[in-house]
């Protein structure tokens, strides 16, 4: 089995996990309480999605 010669520098690693950086959570405002939620998903405060009622939510 082959056998790196050379040892990997610090720099050519980075470069390699430059597009390992962790992303935050994209979220939009629902149109209707303005509360944040996932983008193309029902409001979990709400139960709308794109202007019309999805879902029944029990208010406490």
């Amino acid at each position: 089995m082959p056998v790196p010669k050379r040892r990997t520098s610090k720099a050519r690693k980075r470069k390699r996990r430059a597009h390992h950086a962790l992303v935050p959570i994209r979220t939009v405002v629902c149109k209707k309480c303005g509360h944040p939620t996932l983008p193309h998903a029902v409001c979990s405060n709400c139960g709308t999605y794109r202007g019309r009622k999805i879902l029944t939510v029990e208010e406490e």
